[in-house]
């Protein structure tokens, strides 16, 4: 049993750490515009955001979950157990503000593509 879930606006989701902020300034000719959220396009955006990925669901990572970027795997070996797993990892999702674009989620499948692999 498989899910795959893809997260919202992935990089828009983090917040720039406070007192950081004038180091995304650009310079327009209204003046300087400061991102409060991370851009895309920062060198480090993509490690950070894994990072954060990783972290958040390090206790679970490879027992159940599998994270690339912003799209989340879940596998299990029954229903009962995969509702278990999607609960924990949307109760982590939550806690950590970062929220699912459903329309390109699939939910409970037998077979599924994952970062260009067809996974049965």
């Amino acid at each position: 049993m498989f899910s795959r879930i893809d997260l919202r606006s992935r990089y828009y989701q983090i917040r720039i750490a406070q007192g950081d902020e004038e180091k995304t300034a650009c310079r327009t000719r209204y003046g300087s515009y400061e991102f409060l959220v991370m851009p895309f396009g920062l060198t480090n955006a993509p490690n950070t955001f894994c990072t954060l990925m990783n972290d958040i669901f390090r206790e679970w990572l490879d027992d159940f979950v599998v994270v690339y970027i912003d799209d989340i795997l879940v596998y299990s070996n029954s229903m009962e157990e995969h509702v278990e797993h999607l609960r924990k990892v949307f109760q982590r999702l939550k806690e950590n503000k970062l929220y699912a674009k459903f329309q390109k989620c699939e939910f409970e499948v037998s077979e599924v593509d994952f970062l260009g692999h067809r996974i049965t």
